[in-house]
This record gives C-alpha cells, sequence and structure tokens, in this order.
C-alpha cells in the first residue's frame, strides 16, 4: 500500500538481504529487505490473539509494504512504525492480497480498522485510499477479515513486543518496551 501521497506502499516479499535485488511476482518488482521482527498482542473480552510481524519502520520499507506477495500466513503481518504521528492513506498498489488494517495512536489506542480488497488491476488501479479520520503512529496490516473473525475492534488493547529485545538485558528491555509503547 502506499500513502496517497506515496510514502507509503503495502507488500513485499520480506526476505533476508536488506536490498540485494529484487522479487518478480506478476510483473511486479520490490527491492528485498531484511525486516526487523516482533510480535503484536491484542487484548479484549479475556481473549489475547498474537500477530507476528515484520517492522516496517523506514520509509523505504514503508513504500514496499506487503507488494508483490501472494500469500501471508494467517498469524502473520506487518506494522508499519512512523516517527511521529500521521494522516498518510495507504492505497492497495501492487498489492496481491485482500489486506484488513488497524491504525493505532501513539499509545497504541486502535483509532480506525479498515478492510482493503484488491484492486482490479494491482498494477494499474484505480486505487482507493484507506486511512482514519484521526492521525495515527501504527498501522499493522493483516489478512482481510482478520479483526472479524478474532472479534477484535477498537477497543482492544494493543501490545507490541520486538524480538530484538531477547538479546537485551533485563532493566535495558524493559526501558526498550516501555519505550516502543509510547
Amino acid at each position: 500500500m502506499r500513502t496517497a501521497f506515496g510514502v507509503i506502499i503495502a507488500g513485499v516479499v520480506a526476505l533476508a538481504g536488506a536490498g540485494l535485488g529484487t522479487v518478480r511476482a506478476a510483473a511486479c518488482d520490490v527491492p528485498l529487505f531484511a525486516y526487523r521482527h516482533g510480535h503484536v498482542f491484542f487484548t479484549e473480552a479475556g481473549r489475547e490473539e498474537r500477530v507476528r510481524v515484520e517492522v516496517a519502520d523506514t520509509e523505504d520499507r514503508q513504500e514496499v509494504g506487503l507488494m508483490c506477495r501472494p500469500a501471508l500466513d494467517p498469524d502473520a503481518g506487518m506494522l508499519f512504525v512512523f516517527a511521529a504521528p500521521t494522516r498518510a492513506s495507504f492505497w492497495m498498489k501492487n498489492t496481491l492480497i485482500p489486506l484488513a488494517i488497524a491504525f493505532m495512536d501513539s499509545d497504541w489506542h486502535i483509532v480506525r480498522i479498515l478492510e482493503m480488497p484488491v484492486a482490479s488491476d494491482p498494477t494499474a488501479g484505480p486505487f482507493p485510499t484507506y486511512g482514519p479520520e484521526k492521525p495515527y503512529r501504527y498501522a499493522l496490516e493483516v489478512n482481510a477479515g482478520f479483526f472479524a473473525k478474532h472479534d477484535l475492534d477498537e477497543r482492544a488493547v494493543v501490545r507490541f513486543a520486538p524480538d530484538e529485545t531477547k538479546r537485551v538485558p533485563g532493566i535495558l528491555r524493559a526501558a526498550l518496551q516501555a519505550a516502543l509503547r509510547r
């Protein structure tokens, strides 16, 4: 997906090799990136759902997002992390799978959940744009229907845990996780 202003595109094959080539899927070329990984946890009505995520935290990774991927595991997604709150919209250019997206503010509160169908022509459009009315700092893309299937809505409590903190000693890990939740 890509912002209406050309900032965010959703999707790419997330293979190791930061920028070491391209992936071709139905005339769809995108750079390869080595993404950071983590988990997003949703807690609502006593249930917890976990999503394994690749983290798109740079402009180039955000522009590619989930483009050109033929499938996404049921418990996987891409977490877009922005340096500051934004109102940028997403679109489904070169995105081959239907997605759902949750937009979250700086405190990880969900401000909007949307379904995003594949464009009739993923390479040429037309491409509707998707975004919340309120500013957001994080956006999580998952398979279409994920939030409905797991009965999650704007009341869910959201938490992110980066995989990299496993290598950080105790007190530093807590500080890092607290900073990431802000």
